[in-house]
């Protein structure tokens, strides 16, 4: 678009006054000022020239361009902000010509906007197939957590004990490849240890029921000559009768600690109970009768259900527990101790309660009370007639064998055994 000198458009080839539009874009601004005013300002549109109305805001802003060949940024009121050139006429005025910046603007935004896609995209696709590239990597990891996390669930404490294969092992050069082949190392000595460990429990177990099932005879024995002596008809010395009734106590106290072991070391090997419905409301009624015999010093308890509690074991072991129980609260609580035994039902268990309000078991030796050989009075077990602390821990491993287990809790003034049995 061209502007003359003297004020007016130039028509084109056609004779239409609408100026020279020819090679020039739309949207192409000129203007020509003549002491700071503009006598002459139009824009390029698609149909032609069409003027433009400055302000004298915008005539201001034109007029202080300057002329220095380089493009500045003006904003006219009509038309937006255009990036304008100044250059000065051969008749004194001021000639200027601009572009708007809204399509570069545009542009720039659609150039923005494709490349945060772009980028958004190729940040996914990165963030993506390097999750994939880690987690590959980190498989032989994996599979020594899930080999770690199938150790821990096995019953390590007792028994024999089988791990499980060994996690499989990568590049050894690698970090992940040596930790597979240390926890590897690891589980072989661990396996080791538990072999031998299982081989000396077993020697052990073998040679209490070995001992215990040898001694039955001799003790058997001692103890039956002691009796037979006692009924000697003739005069026997105060001091040997005296010393037969020792022998013949300590015999049988003796014999009972042989069968409690035998019947341990039995338990031990797993060898299999009896599985037959046990009516246990009577086990408890005829228990608590010989108790009430056994100690009629303390005041027995009974708190049975409407409805018999049926149990599925071995009727002369439970006896046994319930014996063991009843006789521990005898022995370990003074004459006037009121002891109560209740039974009851819960879902699908049977929860037999021993109470009395006894002294308490010490609280030094609660977390092995049903270990073996455990004793809350060293000087009571060591009188005649004293216990060898086999007693609760035969408790346990009857219920445990019957696939339940017992508690304690105890405190001054207030001691109960929790036994739970599975009615199923």
């Amino acid at each position: 678009m061209s502007l003359e000198h003297n004020g007016t458009l130039p028509d084109d080839h056609d004779g239409d006054e609408r100026g020279d539009t020819r090679r020039q874009a739309t949207g192409t601004f000129g203007a020509r000022l003549v002491d700071g005013t503009a006598t002459h300002a139009a824009v390029v549109r698609p149909s032609g020239t069409e003027n433009v109305a400055l302000t004298g805001g915008d005539e201001r802003r034109l007029a202080g361009v300057p002329a220095d060949g380089k493009a500045h940024t003006v904003d006219l009121s009509a038309l937006d902000d255009y990036r304008v050139l100044v250059t000065h006429g051969i008749d004194g005025d001021v000639l200027i010509t601009g572009l708007p910046l809204e399509p570069v603007e545009a542009t720039v935004h659609r150039l923005e906007l494709l490349a945060g896609i772009v980028f958004g995209l190729a940040l996914t696709v990165t963030g993506v197939a390097g999750a994939l590239w880690v987690r590959w990597s980190l498989r032989p990891l994996s599979r020594v957590a899930a080999t770690a996390t199938r150790v821990s669930e096995l019953p390590l404490a007792s028994g024999e004990v089988a791990l499980p294969p060994r996690a499989p092992e990568s590049d050894p050069r690698s970090e992940v490849g040596q930790v597979a082949g240390a926890f590897n190392r690891m589980l072989g000595h661990v396996e080791d240890a538990l072999t031998k460990r299982h081989a000396s429990e077993e020697r052990l177990r073998s040679f209490a029921a070995d001992a215990s099932h040898e001694l039955r005879t001799p003790v058997a024995s001692v103890r039956g000559h002691a009796e037979l002596a006692l009924l000697h008809p003739g005069p026997v010395p105060p001091e040997i009768t005296r010393a037969l009734e020792r022998i013949a106590a300590e015999s049988a106290r003796m014999g009972e600690m042989v069968d409690e072991m035998l019947l341990l070391a039995r338990l031990d090997a797993g060898r299999p109970l009896e599985r037959h419905p046990v009516d246990l409301t009577m086990l408890v009624l005829d228990a608590v009768t010989d108790a009430r015999a056994a100690g009629p010093g303390h005041r027995w308890t009974l708190e049975l259900p409407e409805e018999p509690v049926t149990v599925t074991g071995d009727a002369h072991r439970l006896q046994q527990l319930l014996a063991n129980l009843l006789a521990n609260a005898r022995g370990h609580t003074p004459v006037g101790t009121k002891v109560t035994v209740s039974l009851e039902t819960e879902s699908r268990w049977a929860v037999l309660t021993v109470h009395d309000d006894g002294p308490g078991v010490p609280e030094d030796i609660q977390p092995g009370v049903f270990e073996r050989f455990t004793r809350a009075d060293r000087r009571r077990t060591d009188a005649p007639g004293g216990g060898a602390g086999l007693g609760l821990s035969i408790v346990a491993a009857v219920a445990e064998a019957h696939g339940g287990e017992v508690s304690l809790r105890s405190a001054p003034g207030s001691t109960t055994f929790t036994v739970r049995l599975s009615t199923g």
